[in-house]
């Protein structure tokens, strides 16, 4: 629907100025609500660890706006919206309702612990935009996964508050099934306060600008990152590129075969995907999940700086058969839906390294290693949780080297300090380290990975959700294979089954996987060689024999 349409009398008064000061303000907005939600939050996971994302949306369900938070939080933003809308009229809908949800099937979700809490906004009587916010409540541990009903509570979208009235016997429903009820009830305040700042800040604006200014803002915002998004793709080479990987994880023992056919024609580009049929365990993916990811590495390939709102998605078609691995149905598991992500995003990488190398990196650590323990305090009993997840090698650019100790793609989590997981916590951390020889070799060098030690203070259980402990980061051009990943344990701990039990005074350590090379090992810069040497990155043997550097 053109401007014109939507709104009469309004696009005409538009210039291009004002669409960017609004474009801008909206940017804002979203970035104020991240702040206040972590500010305000309670759980090490969001304050520390900024595990939330934020999100603006038009009436109609539509991304205007999300702050520069977790990619993969798209995958549940786009979808509780349009399930609102099928549940609940929206002639029904007053000022101060709040809706929360989390179900991957009937709540738009893509897994459990994302709860995201949407208010609509209304300005003289009219539903005119929507506030969005997702919180990671690292709650529901030490359950199975071999199909959603074990993952934790299932909230399809429904009324937290209605016209600025708690419901209370709402949310005594959802702490009870909660672990850590304390910490959930202290991160949904926070969510609701930051769903305050944004209808706030977007009544403001419009008072400002005028409300039919702002929403033909809106949509010619929308219409920018579509032509952005189509320029980029048509400045691409047309053809057809394939690519395939391997997927291990610690909940399957089997390994999954993954790929990927992309196609360029014009101004638009076509994603296929194949994978096995989905599998009991907590891998699968939710199509949103899917798309979320797609889009996220499509537009860091193509073109950086087109704006993150619904209209970078029009020229792209994304498929993938109904019940695999990566476009799960009913009642598949997803709790650990993240790794299977970020092997769809190197899949990308790889198909596209064939039509523009110089814009693709080589294969991440490919994962997000995650660990999370979970025990009770030995001075009152109750329960805690703790949920850490790594970063790992960046892969390899044309130019420059990956990064070390980074998370990648889907993921922009930041790790815990280390003063605030001990203050928390019965752990201690005894080492964090980057490790090395896991950076791929090459012309510029893969990331290296991660070793964390932790010891136990008060008996706990561990989980470990990770990848690539049975295969390695590609490099691309003749550059070399990033590192594995792996699991260590101390004296007397054994690991089954993608866990361990640890006694007080135990330790058990995580490594996550390496990055891939870029180019030809003989092109490296001498000098680099030497510093890599010298700084502890690779080995005599691995100077000598892969580098030639004799001294």
């Amino acid at each position: 629907m053109s401007q014109s349409q939507t709104l009469p009398g309004a696009a005409a008064a538009l210039d291009p100025i004002t669409v960017e000061v609004i474009g801008a303000a909206l940017s804002s907005i979203v970035e104020e609500t991240g702040e206040a939600l972590i500010r305000a939050s309670y759980s090490t996971n969001i304050k520390e660890r900024r595990d939330c994302s934020t999100a603006l949306f038009d009436a109609a369900g539509r991304t205007l706006c999300q702050a520069e938070h977790i990619p993969i939080h798209l995958g549940s933003f786009i979808g509780i919206v349009p399930h609102i809308a099928r549940l609940h009229p929206i002639e029904d809908m007053r000022p101060g309702d709040v809706f929360i949800g989390n179900d991957a099937y009937a709540g738009g979700g893509t897994h459990l612990p994302d709860i995201v809490l949407a208010e609509p906004i209304f300005v003289e009587g009219r539903l005119v935009a929507w506030t969005v916010n997702l919180a990671h409540h690292s709650d529901f541990a030490d359950r199975g996964h071999a199909h959603i009903y074990q993952e934790g509570l299932r909230i399809p979208p429904v009324r937290l508050y209605r016209a600025g009235v708690l419901q209370e016997d709402v949310q005594e429903l959802i702490l009870l099934n909660c672990q850590v009820p304390r910490e959930r009830l202290s991160d949904l305040r926070a969510q609701m306060a930051a769903n305050r700042v944004g209808v706030q800040r977007f009544r403001a604006l419009c008072a400002k600008y005028g409300t039919a200014t702002v929403l033909a803002a809106g949509e010619a915002l929308l219409d920018y990152a579509e032509r952005k998004m189509r320029a980029g793709i048509a400045a691409m080479p047309d053809g057809t590129w394939r690519f395939e990987d391997v997927f291990d994880n610690t909940e399957i023992p089997q390994t999954l075969r993954l790929a990927v056919e992309v196609t360029v024609k014009g101004d638009s580009m076509s994603l296929h995907f194949d994978a096995p049929d989905q599998v009991r365990a907590g891998i699968n993916m939710t199509y949103t999940a899917l798309l979320a990811t797609t889009y996220y590495i499509v537009k860091s390939v193509v073109d950086p700086t087109i704006l993150p709102n619904a209209g970078l998605a029009r020229p792209l078609s994304v498929t993938a058969r109904e019940g695999s691995v990566l476009n799960c149905v009913h009642p598949a598991a997803v709790n650990g839906r993240v790794q299977t992500c970020q092997r769809v995003s190197d899949l990308i990488l790889g198909a596209l390294a064939q039509a523009v190398p110089e814009r693709v990196t080589a294969c991440s650590n490919s994962t997000c290693t995650v660990a999370t323990f979970i025990g009770q305090r030995p001075d009152d009993g109750s329960l805690w949780v703790y949920l850490e997840t790594m970063g790992g090698g960046g892969g390899a650019r044309a130019g420059k080297d990956g990064l070390d100790g980074i998370h990648v793609h889907v993921t922009n989590t930041s790790n815990l300090p280390v003063e605030a997981l001990e203050l928390e916590y019965p752990l201690t951390l005894l080492r964090y380290e980057l490790v090395a020889e896991s950076g791929g070799v090459g012309r510029t060098r893969g990331g290296m990975g991660l070793r964390r030690v932790y010891r136990a203070d008060a008996d706990c259980l561990v989980r470990v959700d990770a990848s690539r402990l049975r295969s390695q980061s590609w490099g691309l051009f003749g550059g070399g294979p990033g590192g594995h990943g792996g699991i260590e344990c101390g004296p007397g701990v054994e690991f089954h089954d993608d866990r361990a039990a640890l006694k007080a005074g135990q330790w058990f350590a995580v490594i996550s996987p390496g990055g891939g090379g870029y180019g030809p090992p003989a092109e490296r810069a001498p000098e680099a060689v030497a510093r890599d040497r010298a700084e502890g990155v690779i080995g005599a043997d691995t100077a000598q024999a892969t580098y030639g550097l004799t001294a």
